[in-house]
């Protein structure tokens, strides 16, 4: 009888298989008395060979939920024992698989009109999906089925209801494959037109009452503040909405008052409660908007947050290889916000009577609290009155809540995620005038070289300096060739730039849709073949592989040598020609596409620096300070770089090369009259 085998007593495949797992993920549920498997085909050859279905459950290290389901069911030695019997049960770790996350979270939409994590499906032996659903309570809640209630549902379909399992699998996997299609190719670029509308219907839409955009849970809009930052630089219009938002996610409980860095997002609208996860990939972007708006505006507030951003990376994410860690958990030791809610009681004896008091004004602690128990989470509601009293308080809460026990980190290293945090260091330290920044985004671009890319093709994610399995994606690749070119534009060294183009060539080879142009798929032509080739343009919590690559390709026309830039460009063109449907349409859901197209709209600008004897005049100071979000400025010795090759010092004295696309300026060597060329530029 089919599941009868409990994992067939004696196979060495029957018991939990994620001990040496590269996934701390995966790590966490290693204890489990599930036979936890992780993916692979031999995992769905015993399925095919037991005769039951699959159990895929989808999570990542610092989700919450994914924590309660494994605490209620998959510790549970009867619900343990249910799942073995019954099922093949795999784990996946969606940051490290965002293939397989994306397949079957498209399912679990299509199926129930939701998605979430943790994610569970059950699949055929063939990867199928039949029934797909979230988290399910072990007990009854609500109206909710249980998940011993779904397992025996399942398994008993399975056993009784066959052809009605593989017509519902067929049916879904067909649905799949139909919306793996590509946006239709538009008839235009992005213009100013197009673009400025797309800006008025995201301004139409901000909660202009609490900063940012929707209701609760209240996401940072990090890709298209960067986007509307660059729209203001050319229109001059939008600084209200961006500041509001900027200001608002700040002074809020989201972002941690005592040590810098953003959480995942805000449980309610006024950013008050944050869900306490704290993403490299949130922080990496957010950074790379406030260093941006600082140096735009000159904001003090945007300043510090910048700085302590960066500094958040640096200390807390940073891993003993080099490279950046992917988050800090949701909870403490179960609970949530146990590390940072605090009493005006307890602020008081940390700090004493006066400055505890003073403390609790700054931060709105009260006695009814903001958060369970009584508790609030830090927020600064206005500019305290003392700095150095400011700092002094901060420094002793955080040393206290030092002391309390701390939320996990997942150490994984993502390729795409630390080239965002690459790309953001960098800018900021240009933006700031920190060069230490740009001297640590240099170490970790030097780790996910070193480590991640194996015999020539780039791998997804590492584990403790060795290197996972898993195959990059294509956001993988566009995120650290942008970061890359970061770092050439910071150091004016050409070896970045080549690296960026091996990145950029492996793209175009294998991630291009050759039926499409200016499509892309989210894996390699020859990655693992699965249920569907996934492909999505729209920018998410993280901007899409489509857009990042296509910031890449931008560039690289700019700076490559003259054959391959046409090439890159022509891609770039096509790609943006394609994003037309979601900048017109959804241009909320096309932060980073928008921000794209403004750089491409203004060309991108390039100044190109020809430097002698290692000077550049005050130059390139001035070409960083007053260019535009997007532009491309390189600073070297005359043909020493593609972008430098027949533009040499003029009269023995440095020069700068302002081009805008196709069309370029004489070359000039005051700093003055390059600010003013500069500024000259409009839409």
């Amino acid at each position: 009888m089919a599941g009868d085998q409990d994992g067939a007593p004696g196979d060495p495949r029957a018991r939990n298989m994620l001990g040496e797992a590269s996934s701390p993920y995966l790590r966490q549920h290693a204890s489990n008395p599930v036979h936890w498997q992780e993916w692979s085909s031999d995992a769905l050859k015993w399925a095919r060979e037991r005769d039951v279905p699959v159990l895929l459950s989808i999570g990542y290290a610092s989700c919450h939920w994914c924590h309660v389901m494994a605490h209620e069911s998959f510790e549970d030695e009867q619900i343990a024992a249910r799942m073995n019997q019954d099922f093949v049960c795999i784990k996946v770790d969606r940051e490290e698989r965002p293939d397989l996350d994306a397949i079957y979270m498209n399912a679990t939409v299509a199926m129930t009109g939701q998605g979430g994590w943790p994610m569970t499906c059950f699949l055929t032996p063939g990867g199928e999906p039949f029934y797909c659903g979230t988290y399910f309570p072990a007990r009854p809640r609500g109206n909710m089925p249980t998940f011993p209630q779904v397992l025996a549902a399942i398994s008993g379909t399975w056993q009784n209801r066959r052809e009605d399992v593989h017509r519902a699998a067929g049916s879904v996997t067909e649905a799949l494959r139909e919306n793996a299609g590509a946006l239709p190719a538009g008839e235009r670029l992005p213009d100013a037109a197009m673009l400025d509308a797309a800006a008025a219907a995201v301004i139409a839409d901000e909660d202009t009452a609490r900063g940012g955009f929707g209701g609760a849970p209240k996401f940072p809009p990090s890709a298209l503040l960067e986007g509307l930052l660059r729209h203001h630089e050319r229109t001059g219009e939008g600084l209200p909405t961006i500041e509001r938002a900027a200001s608002a996610m700040a002074r809020g409980g989201i972002y941690d008052q005592l040590a810098g860095g953003f959480s995942r997002y805000a449980v309610d609208a006024e950013w008050v409660v944050p869900h306490f996860e704290k993403m490299l990939y949130d922080n990496a972007l957010l950074l790379r908007f406030y260093a941006h708006l600082a140096r735009r505006t000159g904001d003090p507030l945007a300043a510090r947050v910048a700085r302590e951003t960066a500094g958040f990376l640096l200390k807390d994410l940073r891993t003993r290889e080099g490279g950046f860690a992917s988050a800090f958990d949701a909870d403490t030791e179960g609970v949530e916000g146990l590390t940072y809610a605090w009493t005006p009681q307890e602020l008081i004896d940390v700090l004493g009577l006066e400055d505890g008091l003073w403390a609790a004004s700054l931060f709105a602690v009260g006695s009814t609290g903001t958060f369970e128990g009584a508790q609030s989470v830090l927020q600064l509601p206005g500019d305290p009155d003392d700095e150095e009293r400011f700092a002094r308080v901060r420094a002793t809460l955080r040393a206290a809540r030092d002391e309390r026990p701390q939320p996990e980190r997942d150490d994984k290293v993502v390729t795409a995620w630390n080239g965002l945090a690459i790309t953001a260091l960098v800018e900021a330290g240009l933006a700031l005038d920190e060069p230490d920044y740009i001297q640590q985004a240099r170490v970790a671009a030097e780790y996910l070289l070193a480590t991640h890319v194996v015999n020539g093709r780039l791998r997804r994610a590492s584990l403790g300096g060795s290197v996972g399995d898993a195959v990059a994606v294509l956001d993988d690749h566009g995120a650290l060739a942008v970061a890359l070119l970061a770092l050439y534009q910071a150091t004016g060294d050409d070896r970045w730039r080549v690296r960026a183009e091996e990145l950029a060539d492996i793209a175009l080879a294998r991630f291009a849709d050759a039926e499409a142009p200016g499509s892309w798929f989210d894996t390699a032509d020859d990655a693992e073949a699965l249920l569907a080739r996934p492909r999505d343009p729209l920018d998410g919590a993280t901007p899409s592989g489509a857009s990042t690559i296509t910031e890449a390709l931008l560039t690289l026309a700019v700076v490559a040598g003259p054959e391959k830039a046409i090439r890159y460009r022509e891609h770039a063109e096509a790609s943006l020609a394609r994003a037309v449907l979601p900048i017109e349409r959804a241009p909320r859901s096309a932060g980073h596409w928008f921000a794209v197209a403004e750089a491409a709209l203004h060309g991108p600008i390039e100044v190109a620096i020809s430097t002698t004897s290692g000077r550049d005049g005050g130059l390139l100071a001035a070409a960083r300070e007053q260019s535009p979000g997007g532009a491309v400025v390189v600073a070297a010795e005359a043909g020493s770089t593609p972008p430098l090759a027949d533009r040499p010092a003029v009269d023995g004295q440095p020069a700068a090369y302002v081009c805008r696309g196709t069309v370029c300026q004489s070359p000039v060597g005051d700093r003055d009259a390059l600010a003013a060329l500069l500024t000259a530029f409009d839409g």
